[in-house]
This record gives C-alpha cells, sequence and structure tokens, in this order.
C-alpha cells in the first residue's frame, strides 16, 4: 500500500476530475507531485479515481462532491476547500457540458442549467480561488474553453456561446493581472474522445465521424502550457488550423461550416 507524499508541490482543485479531460489532467498533476481536490457529482466516482490516484502516485486525494448544475454549489466547494484548511494552489475549471439541437427546439430549462454550469458556477470557483491567489501572490487557473469559443456552432449554439464567455473571461483577467504572480491558462481543445457527447445527447451529430482527439494529448498540452504560463492553448494542428481559418473567413461562412460538421447525420 503506497503511503502519502508530504504535499510539497500543493493542492491542486479539479471540478469535472472523474472523467474525460478532467480526469487526465488529475494524471498529469499527479505524476508531477501534486495532491489533489476532486469534484465531480456523483460520490462512487470520486472514490474509484481517488484509490486509484492515491495507489498509483502515492499522493493525498481529498473528494468533494458537488452538483455545479445548482446555484449555490460552487460556493459550497469553496466553503468546504477551506473548512478543510486546504490552500489551492492550481484551480482547474474543466466541468462543462453541451446540449446538442436547434436553439428553437431546446428545453429552455435545460439551456440554462448548461449556463450555469459552464458560466456562472466557473466564474464564482474563477473569483473566489482568485481573492485567495492574489493575496498570496501566487497561483495558477486553467480554465476549459474549447476552440468552441472561437467558432459559432449552429446545432450547440449556447454551448458555444458558454465557451466563449469563458475564454473573453480569461483573456480579460491575464491583463488585469500581469504585474502579479498569478497567471491564467485557456486550454482550447477540439472535438475529443470523451463522454462530452452522450451527456449532450449528440451520437447523431457528424462532428462524430471526423477524428476525436485523445483526452491524455489534450490534458498534456494543457498542463505544459500551463505549466509555462502561456496565456492559451489550442491543443492539436486541426484544430489549430480550424481556429486560424476562423480568424480570416467571415463569421457567416465559418457558421455555416461549423453547420455542415455539427448538423445530424442523414439516415
Amino acid at each position: 500500500m503506497a503511503t502519502e507524499n508530504n504535499g510539497q508541490k500543493g493542492y491542486v482543485l479539479i471540478t469535472g476530475g472523474t472523467s474525460g479531460i478532467g480526469y487526465e489532467l488529475a494524471k498529469c498533476f499527479a505524476e508531477d507531485g501534486y495532491n489533489l481536490v476532486l469534484s465531480a457529482r456523483t460520490e462512487a466516482d470520486l472514490q474509484q479515481r481517488a484509490s486509484e490516484l492515491k495507489q498509483q502516485y502515492n499522493i493525498h486525494v481529498t473528494t468533494i462532491a458537488k452538483d455545479l448544475f445548482q446555484s449555490n454549489a460552487a460556493f459550497e466547494l469553496y466553503d468546504e476547500v477551506k473548512r478543510q484548511g486546504l490552500t489551492v494552489d492550481v484551480l482547474v475549471n474543466d466541468a462543462g457540458q453541451g446540449q446538442f439541437g436547434l436553439f428553437v427546439e431546446q428545453d429552455i430549462n435545460r439551456l440554462l442549467e448548461i449556463i450555469q454550469l459552464n458560466v456562472c458556477s466557473l466564474t464564482v470557483l474563477t473569483q473566489l480561488f482568485l481573492k485567495d491567489m492574489v493575496a498570496r501572490n501566487e497561483g495558477k487557473i486553467l480554465q476549459l474553453a474549447s476552440i468552441a469559443s472561437e467558432l459559432p456552432g449552429p446545432w450547440q449554439a449556447v454551448y458555444h456561446a458558454t465557451k466563449a464567455y469563458v475564454l473573453h473571461l480569461t483573456e480579460a483577467l491575464i491583463s488585469e493581472l500581469k504585474d502579479t504572480g498569478v497567471t491564467l491558462t485557456a486550454l482550447q481543445p477540439g472535438a475529443t474522445d470523451t463522454d462530452f457527447f452522450n451527456k449532450a445527447d449528440m451520437q447523431s451529430s457528424k462532428i462524430l465521424d471526423t477524428g476525436l482527439s485523445d483526452p491524455a494529448k489534450v490534458a498534456k498540452d494543457g498542463y505544459q502550457a500551463l505549466m509555462k504560463g502561456d496565456d492559451k492553448i489550442v491543443s492539436g494542428l486541426k484544430n489549430k488550423a480550424m481556429v486560424g481559418m476562423s480568424n480570416v473567413i467571415p463569421d457567416k461562412l465559418v457558421a455555416e461550416q461549423m453547420n455542415k460538421m455539427q448538423e445530424p447525420k442523414k439516415s
């Protein structure tokens, strides 16, 4: 049985840390000797991942089950971290979901849940932990922004809009904090092989046939960029090319291109 290390590299809080990119990021930090605070909705998933990470990497893992779809959950998560006397040296805002379909046909309450998770909870956690980091004049924040942050997204209009918010918030805070010891990094993956598409009811979308990125590679790109203090990183050459093209093509044409990429497959 592995023993826990002394936490010399401090704690990393990862939301959505039990699967996909979040879990791969957890492994990146753990491999480098960081202790972890993992937060997700399901206690059983948290306990399973904590056990795996403790045994494999000889680190301490704290778990806090919170449903960040709920308006008070982000405040409660922060309060619980403080109650346990933990100092969060790195915050990773990974938790996020989308919803596939035409905007006018969507359940508005589901869309509001997406905004609560992707925008409101992220904003709360960013501000509360950022205040502590600025007071200490040290800390890092990694925001999951997606290449959707730079592309209008028919069939996922609200998801793309929420990720644009994440990117713009991050870029503004980078400027505000440029004279401090705190850095923020936006990670911008493209379509990645995670459970995102199942949760978004997106199995019929053509984008699943475009070649999905490896979440471990995405996480490694994000981790390296964060550690270097880079402002943002687009993961993958294909995604870099897509973002580059979107910067020179009129937005209307970009939207039409995304429409064709994301629309349902013909049966």
